[in-house]
């Protein structure tokens, strides 16, 4: 790569041919010359004058410099960062999974609790049929992607769409509950957390998301640690309980007499036992997580990614019957500033112990931090969803630390907005919780299902009726979570969860349409070549080959001599296609390629327009072409690169912007036309 020297002079002469004075050459710090017609652009390419070149200075100094698209196999996770990453979600509803099954239980007196072990049970025996599916999931389909991969490709974009909605409402929902219930444990240890849990929760989700745009192995990093501590911690406490239970000669598997005496409301019905079942099964939100996040884990990706899911279920399952099997005997009944974990540490340490307090601040933190979880997934569903074309195109874009920065600030801003509304108290939050993991459970399994019988490989019958079993389990949990919450709050996820399927399919219909209507075959061959009159070097920035592209260059070219295309390559994880097709549809225009490893788009090519400024004839047009889309709310989706562009050069006096605008066409086109 061409490193930049010094500032080179140019001699001016004057009219008797003698030098009158010297033109400088600042040298090209944004963007150096790799080879003929292709640059790359550095670090110093970001533009950082003004109000703006600020707010980078302190987002350097707050989440780190940019990292170069190139380390990103170096920002990919181990096995024991990822579990701390994809698991903590999992592994942390261990903290509220049985008491939240108390909760129902207790409605029919304390004598009630005693179902909490069938339970329990019965959910475990879920828990393992979900994971051994979703492991062959994984080997299926090792992009990553989970629940709307899986159903889109093999039951339809309705079923897709459905899944990715279910998925992201749910990470939503992960955020706000595990934050609450964070609250919850501190208040268990000191009541005077309680009046300012709100507005500790929301600052708890914008440490959480700061964390998060520090890079997923930063973050795996920091969150190791208080995952592993509450693991163990925990795990000791149960132990503990254990021994003290056989050292006094008693038999765990026998329920104790509860603790405190709570009337009855109401009989020991099939229903109720039914509401506790699906109180419990948040044990089960998380597990999708990995499947979703194969893409972050380290070579070989899917081999590990697999043993990270089943680490997570041995460890989430021990700790759910153990803390389970141990209130049942002891007889804990739980309350709102009273939870079951605090009551095994105070019965295993000692209550207002060292370790008492430290298994309370670990399963505050546990709790706090499952919200990781949903900041590794949401942001990479949100991009796979970007990517095909469901959501705006901003959400696929990684940020400076190569995360999806996008997805982690609109996931956090919903999360935050959760919490002030519910006013985190996790007893409001859980009702909505756990309907739409299961309804993902569901539409993947049955996915599964259909991919085998498609593929009809080795051992297709056996795969496929695993799969068909855990898409039947999950079903009936579905609809057993569905009856059960209904009116406490799960109506609204009914709600919610079509219209928010529904804007996806809007916003991909519209894509669907822009590309359809600016189509160019890669076959067609445009005889186009620069014929204007003007010697002032024209530069149409191009994203890639359409009709609106075709018609920027053909108005380029009837202007000057002078016409060059401008392409940034800026993804790469999917190459650009562009310089390959250019040289065959487009012999006679020039193309300047620029490779972006910081993944700027405007900051190039404002770099290459001044530089080019700075040679004879010292003027450049830019011409953008900017797409002119039918309503106002589509704009959103269109030319934000376009719009920092002629933001960054308004006010040169030797750059002229101006904008192409192309009519995408349709029936609004045809009737704009006959009013005319």
């Amino acid at each position: 790569m061409t490193e930049a020297g010094p500032p080179s002079r140019t001699p001016l002469l004057d009219q008797k041919g003698r030098v009158s004075r010297y033109r400088l050459a600042r040298p090209q710090a944004g963007i150096v010359e790799t080879h003929d017609g292709h640059f790359e652009a550095t670090e110093h390419a970001e533009e950082r004058r003004g109000l703006h070149g600020r707010y980078l200075g302190l987002r350097d100094r707050v989440l780190g410099t940019t990292l170069a698209s190139h380390r990103l196999e170096s920002e990919k996770l181990t096995k024991i960062k990822a579990l701390a990453v994809f698991s903590s979600d999992a592994i942390s509803s261990v903290a509220y999974a049985t008491q939240e099954i108390l909760f129902i239980l207790i409605l029919a007196g304390t004598s009630a609790t005693t179902y909490a072990l069938p339970i329990a049970v019965g959910i475990v025996t879920l828990l393992g049929i979900v994971v051994f599916s979703y492991r062959q999931t994984i080997q299926a389909y090792p992009g990553g992607g989970g629940a709307y991969i899986v159903a889109h490709e093999n039951l339809g974009t309705a079923a897709g769409l459905l899944a990715a909605s279910a998925l992201l409402i749910d990470y939503v929902l992960t955020v706000a509950v595990s934050i609450s219930s964070g609250m919850d444990a501190l208040a268990s240890l000191n009541e005077s957390f309680r009046p300012v849990a709100v507005e500790m929760g929301v600052g708890l989700v914008a440490l959480v998301a700061i964390i998060n745009l520090r890079g997923v192995k930063e973050s795996g990093t920091i969150f190791a640690i208080p995952t592993y501590a509450f693991i163990i911690t925990l795990g000791a406490a149960i132990v503990i309980a254990f021994t003290k239970i056989l050292f006094h000669g008693g038999n765990p598997l026998i329920a104790g007499e509860p603790r405190e005496s709570v009337s009855a409301v109401q009989g020991v019905t099939l229903f109720l036992i039914l509401r506790a079942f699906a109180n419990g099964c948040t044990a089960m939100t998380g597990v999708e997580a990995v499947s979703n996040g194969v893409q972050a884990f380290k070579s070989p990706a899917p081999e590990n990614a697999n043993k990270t899911l089943l680490a997570m279920a041995l460890i989430l399952g021990s700790l759910f019957l153990g803390l389970t099997l141990i209130a049942r005997h002891f007889g804990f009944v739980p309350s709102e500033n009273n939870t079951i974990p605090s009551q095994l540490g105070a019965e295993a340490f000692g209550d207002g112990s060292p370790l008492f307090a430290f298994l309370q601040i670990m399963t505050a933190g546990i709790l706090i931090l499952a919200a990781n979880t949903a900041f590794a997934d949401f942001p990479r569903l949100a991009a796979i969803l970007a990517r095909d074309g469901y959501l705006p195109r901003v959400f696929h874009a990684r940020g400076n630390r190569l995360v999806f920065s996008y997805g982690v600030i609109v996931l956090a801003g919903l999360a935050s907005l959760l919490i002030v509304v519910f006013n985190a108290q996790t007893t409001r939050l859980i009702p909505l919780y756990a309907l739409g993991v299961f309804i993902g459970f569901t539409l993947s399994q049955a996915g599964m299902v259909r991919h085998w019988r498609g593929i009809r490989g080795e051992s297709w019958v056996h795969k496929a009726a695993i799969n068909g079993l855990g898409a039947s389990v999950t079903l009936v949990v579905a609809v057993v979570v569905l009856l059960a919450k209904f009116t406490e709050g799960a109506w609204l996820i009914t709600i919610v969860m079509p219209l928010v399927a529904f804007a996806t399919w809007l916003i991909g219909r519209f894509y669907r349409r822009l590309k359809r209507n600016l189509f160019v075959t890669p076959e067609a061959v445009f005889d186009l070549a620069p014929s204007g009159e003007s010697l002032v070097p024209v530069v149409v920035p191009i994203e890639e080959i359409n009709l609106a592209t075709v018609m920027a260059i053909g108005a380029a070219c009837e202007r000057t001599r002078d016409v060059r295309a401008l392409h940034v390559m800026v993804d790469p994880d999917h190459p650009s296609t562009v310089p390959q097709r250019w040289r065959r549809q487009f012999p006679k225009i020039r193309l300047i390629v620029i490779d972006s490893p910081y993944r700027t788009v405007a900051d190039p090519i404002a770099n290459y327009v001044r530089e080019l400024a700075h040679t004879a004839p010292y003027e450049v047009q830019v011409l953008l072409p900017v797409v002119e889309v039918r309503h106002r709310y589509e704009r959103p989706l269109v030319n934000q690169s376009l719009k920092r562009l002629k933001k960054m050069l308004a006010g040169h006096r030797h750059i002229m912007v101006t904008l192409f605008p192309f009519h995408e066409g349709g029936p609004g086109r045809r009737r704009r036309r006959a009013s005319v």
